[in-house]
């Protein structure tokens, strides 16, 4: 049998638009003979989907699932926001969101191929399948998978599915209702102030040389001496890792205490450590070109 390679894998999805576990096991079928594994994908109706596959989706949903020490944030993009209000589309968001828990897949290819609930399909398959169904282009973008040893997960989903936000608290003391209680308010806080970075130690020194650039550039314009500049810029570069840092911004809740204090005040409180390793914040349709068409002059023209 004819390995399957990625480049094969890629010339027939560029050539049917089809899934790419749908081509994978096109192409398995008949030892990597392109124009075959395009006629299997016809026969099974997977080109008809295809075709919708190459239009923009940005809009969608996110969900996450999950509770405990464990969770996850899966957003999955439509077309047009209405589908985010099917019942089926719903239906498979979630799915996917569970599956994503249950299975710990290691990346979105790993979760494409995963079983999904109930139908003997794959997640690939299955979208494949929900395209068909509701017509318009669906895509599983991406997710993120929280899991820790002692402590709590939280996930805290804004607007309708528009913003997502997952926080990790370790802790002895994660089946606290107070701890619980913080993680809810801190994924609160990463949905309204978008934080960049965790803390200063994980922001890339090209960055912050960029902004001591700009700070050096601007202060030797007001006409300051040099030794009065480099004072300046450590001061500014302090308020700068204020602005992007999430442990060293100030708590929306409580804008008198940064973040790290006040999960070190819980801390204290419990008589235990609490440390918050990590965080992600997904934003519906971030970076995703979206439909530039005129979505109500489009129902005009096919109503005529």
């Amino acid at each position: 049998m004819a390995k399957i390679s990625a480049s094969m894998v890629s010339e027939l999805r560029a050539k049917t638009g089809a899934g790419m576990m749908d081509c994978k096991k096109a192409l398995s079928e008949v030892d990597g003979n392109i124009d075959q594994a395009v006629d299997i994908l016809r026969k099974k109706g997977l080109s008809a989907a295809a075709k919708k596959a190459g239009r923009a989706a940005a809009e969608g949903l996110i969900v996450s699932a999950g509770a405990g020490n464990c969770g996850v944030l899966v957003e999955v993009n439509a077309e047009t926001d209405f589908v985010a209000k099917n019942d089926g589309f719903v239906a498979f968001v979630q799915g996917v969101a569970e599956t994503a828990l249950k299975d710990a897949p290691a990346d979105m290819e790993a979760l494409l191929a995963c079983q999904f609930p109930g139908t003997g399909r794959t997640v690939a398959e299955e979208q494949t399948h929900q395209i068909a169904i509701i017509g318009e282009n669906i895509n599983v973008r991406r997710f993120s998978r929280f899991e820790v040893p002692a402590g709590q997960v939280v996930s805290y989903v804004h607007g309708v599915g528009k913003i997502g936000v997952m926080v990790e608290l370790a802790t002895e003391k994660g089946g606290d209702d107070k701890v619980a209680a913080l993680g809810r308010n801190l994924a609160m806080h990463v949905a309204a102030v978008n934080p960049q970075y965790l803390n200063r130690d994980v922001v890339p020194a090209e960055v912050v040389d960029k902004e001591k650039e700009i700070m050096r550039a601007k202060a030797k314009d007001s006409g300051k001496p040099d030794n009065i500049i480099e004072k300046i810029i450590l001061g500014q570069i302090n308020k700068y890792f204020g602005e992007i840092c999430l442990l060293e911004q100030a708590y929306v809740i409580d804008p008198d205490h940064k973040v790290g204090k006040v999960v070190e005040t819980l801390a204290k409180e419990l008589g235990t450590e609490i440390t918050l390793p990590r965080y992600e914040r997904f934003l519906l349709g971030e970076g995703v070109e979206k439909r530039a068409d005129d979505f109500a002059a489009e129902v005009a023209a096919m109503t005529k």
